[in-house]
């Protein structure tokens, strides 16, 4: 098992840039505005507009993973609000990525999980499947499967496979000393008159 980033540790954009710009979720963005997260992705593929699945899944995700949903980019309903997100914090999971909408964003804001969606609507999910945990998915076009890094801040998502966490973290840090020092060069610059 890998020790991923704690949220924030590392930009997405910097960790897309590792991966050859590959990787991230189109269309997929925070809900509001410096929400983070960083773990293992638990997979849920449901039919669009019903969640379900995700009920079925807070049965046996672990704390610090990261709910991720293939909800076919549907953006009539909402697959989660307030009410699910209250399960999602006393379990402690690591964040929900929603290829679908949501709902009660203030609320949301207020309980301090980090959502990451489609869109947002008012109107309120089916509850009869069906749908599958823990199956090979996409989400904003990216391949997700179970156990997949996922981390996203107010850039949106990327994933990084499983087998190549360790490269790409060594290379983001890479990549991070090396805009650091471009940002010193660029301070140095002296306007011409």
């Amino acid at each position: 098992m890998h020790d991923y980033p704690p949220p924030g540790a590392l930009p997405v954009a910097t960790v897309s840039d590792a991966m050859d710009r590959f990787g991230v979720a189109a269309g997929i963005r925070p809900l509001w505005s410096g929400a983070v997260l960083s773990g293992p992705a638990f997979t849920v593929w449901t039919r669009p507009g019903d969640n379900k699945g995700l009920h079925a899944a807070f049965e046996t995700i672990r704390r610090g993973e990261v709910l991720v949903v293939n909800g076919g980019g549907d953006e009539t309903r909402a697959l989660i609000g307030e009410l699910v997100v209250q399960k999602a914090k006393a379990l402690e999971i690591g964040g929900i990525v929603i290829d679908g909408a949501a709902r009660d964003v203030t609320e949301l804001a207020g309980l301090g999980v980090p959502v990451f969606a489609r869109a947002v609507t008012p109107a309120g999910p089916w509850k009869t499947g069906p749908y599958r945990t823990g199956a090979p998915i996409a989400v904003g076009g990216v391949p997700v499967m179970p156990g997949d890094w996922v981390l996203g801040d107010d850039d949106g998502v990327a994933v990084v496979p499983f087998g190549e966490v360790d490269e790409v973290v060594e290379t983001t840090r890479r990549l991070i000393e090396g805009e650091a020092e471009r940002r010193a060069a660029n301070q140095r610059l002296v306007p011409r008159v």
